[in-house]
């Protein structure tokens, strides 16, 4: 009788033993799972990128032709898609816009493409559309560019302090991309202020910027933006 208690008393302490082990390795799992999903919004923003598109009124290229042949195709547009954005390209694009609940400017943006689209996100390499250049618009003694713009600091995960340029990474400096903005550039960021191209950085192509913060935060509330920057010339 005592030996059959012994062996009871032995097997429900293995069995306790057993499923305390279990626990741990439960609550292990989980506060892993939490520390990740509580990192992500914190990761340094590396989102798929997306071209930049914007077709107004007064520009021409393959990608006007392209969006008139989509404004063409959806009924908002009549005659041929002749790569000009004149007043009837304008007024095509507002009346997608008005149909479609937009904000309507006449500017063909993401917003408007995914609708002429079908949800699609415009892609130039799949197009076979080839840009010379970005759209710029004279401003006197400068010129106003359009880019893509994501921003960064020193206390981003994986960031250092400085610069390609040996510069502190601060609030006023950008990263381009020097075959487009060449380092050493000043340029007007409205909503930010003045900057001076001194960076560069591995995603950083074509017209798209990155813009430096003091803090992570700052960084993380600036997102991405399409903006049109001036270059101080």
């Amino acid at each position: 009788m005592t030996i059959r208690k012994l062996l009871w008393t032995v097997q429900k302490f293995m069995r306790g033993a057993r499923r305390y082990r279990e626990l741990r390795r439960f609550h292990g799992a989980l506060a892993v799972a939490t520390a990740v999903a509580a990192a992500a919004p914190l990761a340094l923003h590396a989102p798929a990128e997306a071209a930049y598109l914007r077709v107004e009124e007064g520009m021409r290229g393959p990608a006007v032709q392209h969006v008139q042949e989509l404004l063409i195709k959806a009924g908002y547009l009549e005659g041929a898609a002749d790569g000009v954005a004149g007043p009837l390209t304008r007024a095509a694009i507002e009346r997608c816009q008005t149909a479609h609940g937009l904000v309507v400017d006449g500017i063909c943006g993401a917003a408007t493409y995914r609708v002429l689209s079908g949800g699609a996100e415009y892609d130039p390499a799949a197009l076979g559309i080839v840009e010379e250049h970005a759209p710029q618009v004279s401003r006197g003694g400068g010129r106003s560019v359009y880019v893509s713009a994501t921003a960064y600091s020193a206390y981003d995960p994986g960031n250092g302090n400085r610069t390609a340029t040996g510069t502190l990474v601060r609030r006023g400096v950008i990263a381009v991309d020097p075959s487009v903005i060449p380092l050493g550039t000043h340029v007007f960021i409205p909503g930010y202020g003045e900057a001076v191209a001194e960076d560069i950085g591995g995603a950083i192509h074509g017209y798209r910027i990155d813009v430096a913060f003091d803090t992570h935060a700052e960084a993380l509330m600036f997102g991405r933006q399409d903006l049109e920057i001036f270059i101080m010339e």
